[in-house]
């Protein structure tokens, strides 16, 4: 047992570096876009495309991955999608023509949903024995190490940006190869996991529970996990392209910063989650309250696209808001989730919100690179980002509506001890 409890920190380490060598890459292309602009010519459109792509091959594969890492594993499941994410990160630094630097980035989302589902899978299963809220929140904080990292990259790898477009590509190919390492050794690793550790995920199925996919089976989630699952699918849908295409693009052109400022004024929302997230956790178990929380990080979400587009308040400000929001709500939502579904059906759960997520996030990415075309969006008008800003707005305020519809249930005698301490609280059935 005590080699166990050493031992899994030591995974959690390994699955850690996993996450954040393939969060870069993710995240790689905000800080080059404006370099992809000059030197190559990319539209804002083409732009939203490399990350668009990225979530399209998830609308249909979340839920594959879901049962991948059911039949084969976790460990084995995360190789595979880390293989696919260095081999797409690598095409992507080839980049020419732009069909194959697409392609890559196709090959990276391919890899990247079932990655990060079958490592927090992993987390879940080390950490069986206790410990998985703080485990969780400390993945995800180094999920935002990784994003930090890209974002203030134009500084800290000022001589690779230097070099034009290409190098800072091949930056992000070096991480995912780093990445697919640590995800070799954690497999090795995992053949040797305790039985204490061993038991599945979802292994307490419920009444009636059967261990076969049937599709009637995503019209039957009880009505909060409906509402949970539009904030969250509403809240990557705005996040994602925003923060991770175009916030650095629209801090030069609207902002006037230079390109190192506004990467460094885009990792603030970042580097506040590393600590954050952890925190907010730990106050959810400790204290309950979670969707009092929810909707107090959904509703900062649109306050903070009304101040960008509205005001000339210092990017601190909104900046602030954004990071809280964006602590608040992965901390909260995932285990809240948990708390709505019984386990034998969690990874049908997940796997659906990830494939919704996805879409969203491909639809609003390609939605913003267009109206930014639309409206001519540049150094020159920076006015012309005001459509992108306001739909961002509505979607966010939408995600806000649904938490609070999640409240108004959860509030009643239909209730599944949200707001009560993890204690206290009671799952479903």
């Amino acid at each position: 047992m005590t080699l166990h409890i050493r031992g899994r920190w030591w995974v959690l380490v390994l699955i850690s570096v996993v996450i954040a060598g393939n969060y870069y890459a993710f995240d790689c292309i905000a800080p080059v876009a404006d370099l992809l602009r000059r030197q190559r010519g990319f539209s804002q459109a083409q732009i939203g495309m490399l990350n668009a792509i990225y979530g399209l091959p998830n609308i249909p594969l979340s839920l594959v991955g879901g049962v991948l890492i059911d039949r084969i594993g976790a460990a084995r499941a995360s190789l595979l999608a880390a293989a696919f994410c260095f081999v797409g990160t690598v095409l992507t630094a080839v980049g020419q023509p732009y069909e194959l630097m697409v392609f890559g980035r196709l090959l990276f989302g391919i890899g990247e949903e079932t990655l990060f589902i079958s490592l927090l899978a992993g987390v879940a299963q080390w950490f069986a024995g206790g410990g998985s809220a703080l485990a969780m929140a400390l993945f995800f904080s180094m999920a935002r190490v990784g994003s930090y990292s890209a974002d203030i990259s134009p500084r800290w790898a000022a001589g690779i940006y230097a070099g034009g477009w290409r190098p800072p590509f091949e930056l992000a190919a070096v991480l995912t190869g780093v990445s697919l390492i640590a995800a070799i050794v954690y497999l090795r690793i995992d053949r040797h996991r305790p039985s204490v550790a061993r038991a599945p995920i979802g292994a307490q199925t419920a009444p009636g529970a059967h261990g076969r996919f049937r599709w009637r089976d995503l019209t039957t989630f009880d009505t909060s996990f409906w509402y949970i699952m539009g904030l969250n699918v509403l809240f990557a849908s705005v996040f994602f392209p925003f923060r991770s295409t175009f916030a650095i693009e629209f801090f030069q052109d609207a902002k006037k910063l230079s390109l190192a400022d506004a990467g460094l004024v885009n990792s603030w929302v970042f580097f506040a989650a590393i600590f954050a997230t952890p925190l907010f956790g730990l106050i959810a178990d400790r204290f309950g309250r979670r969707v009092m929380l929810l909707t107090i990080g959904a509703g900062l979400m649109p306050m903070t696209f009304a101040i960008l587009g509205l005001t000339h308040w210092g990017l601190w400000i909104s900046t602030a808001l954004m990071g809280l929001s964006f602590s608040v709500i992965p901390a909260v939502i995932w285990p809240s989730t948990a708390m709505l579904v019984e386990p034998a059906r969690l990874g049908t759960a997940f796997g659906l919100i990830n494939v919704l997520q996805s879409l969203g996030m491909g639809a609003l990415n390609l939605a913003a690179g267009w109206l930014n075309d639309q409206a001519g969006a540049g150094p020159h008008n920076p006015a012309g980002y005001g459509p992108m800003l306001w739909m961002f707005f509505l979607f966010s305020l939408a995600g806000f509506f649904a938490v609070a519809a999640l409240w108004r249930r959860e509030s009643g005698p239909s209730g599944h001890g949200l707001n009560a301490p993890a204690a206290a609280a009671s799952g479903p059935g």
